[in-house]
């Protein structure tokens, strides 16, 4: 009788391009990188350039080049989201169409909502109660708006879903109380991130997702998504500790955090392999260093761990 073979494991990383990696971004790479090969798997190369207004081809460019120089090859063809914009709107006319409806609010509309919310309703004798202005109040759920002519919204699942989280351990959440009804698509037809996300992850058959803490209030939804698009599920998710300045601010674009220098590649893996709390490399090419961090990879010193503080 033949053997069925296993397929090997399949992990990504997936950059924004609204600007060039920092060391947050690198870490996130790195690790990704070292710990799917690590299972003998495949390190996928996704660009997620769907909001047009903020992601920029110079960054796309220049991400590629400081992967290359830093000995990080991913395998296959590089997939760029600007250009699967087509099957994200067929998932939203075919699959997901029962959990989606058009909606017209636009920001004024709902501060004008949460404003008379204030007014009219009283948290005790004293004090007023805050509306949640995280959660779309669903004012157009039942209004059947042209879906071409107005903005998208998805309807998430009100029960609890579970995972284990390989770093930070058992995770629950309900992606309706955390997200509630959130907009699928912008009515400049730009795809939010999570949904394009989910379907590419499904798409590409994804096995293992390493990435930063600050996307797991999402990953329910997007197991969600993922569900209701009848796409294969991840396997297995990890979300690494953020990476923070000396203020305990996460190093990110919006924090002004400074673009890598890859002068010196080996040195920037062996700073990120450290603030990564691996075992040290020898010093050497950059190809030589990941193989011995590949080899030596281990997540258990990341684990439950929700920072790690660098000075850039």
């Amino acid at each position: 009788m033949p053997t069925s073979i296993t397929p090997p494991p399949i992990g990504r990383f997936a950059p924004s391009p609204t600007g060039e990696l920092h060391l947050g971004s690198l870490t996130t790479a790195l690790a990704s990188f070292c710990h799917i090969k690590s299972l003998g798997g495949r390190w996928l190369l996704r660009i997620e350039d769907t909001d047009t207004e903020r992601c920029d081809q110079q960054f796309t460019e220049q991400i590629l080049i400081d992967l290359e120089a830093l000995g990080l090859h991913w395998d296959g063809d590089v997939i760029y989201q600007s250009e699967r914009i087509d099957i994200y709107n067929d998932y939203l006319s075919s699959a997901l169409r029962p959990l989606t409806y058009g909606c017209e609010c636009s920001r004024k509309n709902l501060e004008q909502y949460w404003a008379k919310e204030k007014q009219t309703n009283l948290l005790d004798e004293a004090n007023q109660l805050q509306p949640n202005r995280t959660h779309y109040p669903r004012c157009c759920v039942s209004k059947e708006l042209d879906r071409q002519q107005h903005k998208l919204r998805i309807q998430l699942p009100n029960y609890w879903i579970g995972f284990n989280d390989g770093i930070q351990g058992i995770q629950w959440d309900n992606p309706q109380q955390t997200l509630g009804d959130m907009v699928a698509r912008r009515q400049d037809g730009m795809i939010n991130y999570i949904l394009a996300a989910s379907i590419d992850d499904g798409l590409q058959q994804i096995t293992h997702i390493m990435r930063g803490l600050d996307i797991l209030p999402m990953t329910t939804a997007q197991v969600s998504i993922m569900q209701a698009a009848q796409l294969p599920a991840v396997d297995h998710w990890y979300h690494l500790p953020l990476i923070c300045n000396p203020d305990g601010q996460k190093l990110s674009k919006q924090n002004l955090a400074q673009p890598i220098d890859t002068r010196d590649p080996s040195g920037l893996i062996a700073k990120a392999l450290q603030l990564l709390q691996q075992p040290a490399v020898d010093k050497d090419t950059p190809t030589n260093m990941l193989k011995q961090a590949i080899a030596q990879w281990d997540n258990t010193p990341l684990q439950g761990k929700q920072q790690l503080n660098a000075i850039e």
